[in-house]
């Protein structure tokens, strides 16, 4: 005899869902998992180039989500960029740890060139639609978001890589975040 159990899903407003993660409930979990994880998942794959690293991570951020929404206050920002920047710096601290970096001490060769070949190919995907409204800014902002954003760089070391001064770097960064916020709101 075959048993089925139909699930009931249910669809959710951000307010019903970040109060349903509140109350620790297993379907708003599950309808966070759903609609989220695959923005998120390629937030960290651009940051850490590697599937196998990137699913590790996922896991790290949907847990400290789950373990960190009594600190969400929606007056500091949308529920989305504080779930993007939970993500963006577990990666980070994921390719600072010293575990990753022993690891790719240790790799072997042809384990790192077939890594990086697979990489190329999955690296031009945008999971999130975000690349037309990125093309939209001044070429040096386009840098500044993608050094930050994508590749994992401290505005430190933006300022060092690009020979600008710290300050310029804040600047430019806060001009093309305010630019991106207007762009946005066309979108939702």
């Amino acid at each position: 005899m075959e048993c089925k159990i139909n699930h009931i899903k249910t669809i959710y407003s951000e307010e019903e869902l970040i109060a349903s993660l509140r109350e620790k409930s297993e379907s708003g979990f599950h309808h966070l998992y759903d609609h989220y994880s695959g923005a998120l998942y390629g937030v960290i794959l651009r940051i850490v180039q590697s599937k196998e690293y990137t699913e590790e991570i996922i896991q790290d951020v949907f847990m400290k989500i789950w373990n960190s929404i009594h600190q969400y206050d929606t007056a500091k920002g949308r529920f989305y960029t504080w779930m993007i920047n939970i993500a963006r710096n577990t990666a980070i601290d994921y390719l600072k740890s010293k575990s990753f970096q022993n690891e790719l001490k240790n790799q072997t060769l042809p384990d790192f060139v077939y890594n990086n070949a697979e990489l190329s190919t999955t690296n031009n995907s945008d999971f999130i639609g975000f690349s037309k409204v990125l093309e939209t800014l001044e070429s040096d902002k386009q840098e500044i978001i993608n050094l930050a954003y994508y590749q994992g760089y401290t505005q430190s070391e933006i300022s060092e890589k690009l020979n600008m001064p710290l300050g310029t770097v804040k600047t430019k960064m806060r001009n093309a975040l305010m630019k991106l916020k207007d762009l946005l709101k066309d979108y939702q």
